[in-house]
């Protein structure tokens, strides 16, 4: 039961596949670890298959469902809209839920293009001004150890930044054969693993050197431009299969950048680096220490103190699991580490705090707007022969 000091919130989540379900559970788990000032209630989930939607919501415990994503809007005991769906998408219907006055968490990236990016960015600071706030779902800014990098970075622990490197690795497409699906579809997802990965990477660096980017210099590749047709489009499909689909997508992309503080950058994100997972990879060298992150050993940041002497000089590693640790006190004891699903959660608690407290959350849209504005650029740069594109 909500308590008189616990008011809900209500949130209706659109889009219940690998997203959804990674949100759901976020929703489920927060306020049993947390201490909330809302109680999130997991009103209603909407699909447009009734019979899979309503599947779904009595696997993630939701109390209802839709089939419209406008009739989610329009129900009086949806507070937040929580849009997990793909980037065709997002504009229309965060613009429609914040003009509704309803909260709005949206996946990233924020969009598809530059111009939807910005069109919900002043919708965001229309609805601001009336105490209607936003964020959009950058949740690897909520590992502890990232967090923790960027706390180490803000206190002047790396002093300048002069170099950042950050690669995403994946291996899930890299079989010529495996099929279609929306994500190799420029239409429906904007980009290929520019927008799917490369978009996390953009973020996390400004993130934790809080600077941004202000020039690329962009190459993309597509390795595999047909791929067989899933046998749910009705036609031959499915490994195997006769129906072709055409690629619209990047398989891969490499891209060098600077920050404004005079950093120089290197980005590559891949979904075809075979045995590399989810493997986001990040070093920062400054002029006073260096730190480096790896996803796939999630728990873990390696620290190097440029002023210690040389006979003790050396990377530190450090396991984040210590109650100090950003968002670690609510979970388990010392080495007893998270997943993946505990970004998402994090999420949660930081933006339901911010609607409490009536303040803006972050990464807000305009954070989005600049992340979608660099992957333009490496777009633009790489149909223009690597030229130096300014943001």
């Amino acid at each position: 039961m909500t308590s008189p000091d616990r008011p809900p919130l209500g949130i209706g989540l659109i889009g219940y596949a690998f997203m959804g379900a990674a949100h759901s559970q976020a929703w489920r788990t927060a306020p049993h670890f947390f201490d909330l000032p809302l109680q999130p209630a997991l009103t209603v989930l909407a699909g447009r298959n009734a019979a899979a939607v309503a599947d779904a919501a009595g696997r993630l415990g939701w109390s209802s469902t839709e089939t419209d994503w406008r009739r989610v809007i329009e129900r009086d005991d949806v507070d937040l809209v929580d849009v997990c769906t793909p980037g065709d998408t997002h504009a229309e219907i965060a613009i429609a839920a914040l003009e509704a006055g309803k909260h709005v968490l949206c996946e990233k990236p924020l969009a598809n293009t530059v111009a939807e990016a910005e069109a919900m960015a002043e919708a965001a600071a229309r609805a601001a001004a009336k105490g209607v706030r936003s964020m959009v779902g950058f949740t690897y800014r909520r590992v502890p150890a990232i967090a923790l990098a960027r706390q180490l970075v803000a206190e002047g622990r790396l002093g300048d930044i002069r170099h950042v490197r950050a690669q995403y690795l994946q291996d899930w497409i890299a079989d010529p054969a495996a099929p279609m699906s929306w994500r190799l579809e420029k239409d429906k997802a904007g980009s290929g693993a520019l927008g799917d990965i490369g978009a996390h990477i953009v973020d996390l660096t400004q993130f934790i050197t809080g600077q941004t980017l202000t020039g690329v210099s962009g190459l993309l590749e597509t390795f595999v431009s047909k791929r067989p047709l899933p046998a749910s489009t009705g036609k031959l499909g499915g490994v195997g299969g006769t129906e072709m689909g055409e690629v619209t997508v990047d398989d891969a992309a490499i891209f060098l950048g600077r920050f404004t503080g005079g950093a120089v950058a290197s980005f590559e994100a891949t979904r075809f680096a075979l045995g590399r997972k989810n493997a986001i990879r990040i070093e920062i060298n400054g002029s006073a220490g260096s730190l480096a992150f790896d996803f796939e050993d999630m728990n873990v940041l390696q620290f190097f103190d440029g002023t210690e002497s040389a006979e003790v000089a050396g990377f530190r590693r450090i396991i984040v699991t210590e109650p100090e640790h950003p968002y670690v006190a609510a979970w388990w004891p010392p080495g007893h580490g998270l997943g993946y699903e505990h970004g998402f959660t994090h999420q949660v608690v930081d933006l339901v705090n911010a609607i409490a407290a009536g303040e803006d959350p972050l990464p807000s849209f305009a954070d989005g707007l600049q992340v979608q504005r660099v992957l333009d650029a490496v777009e633009r740069s790489a149909a223009n022969n690597s030229a130096f594109t300014e943001i």
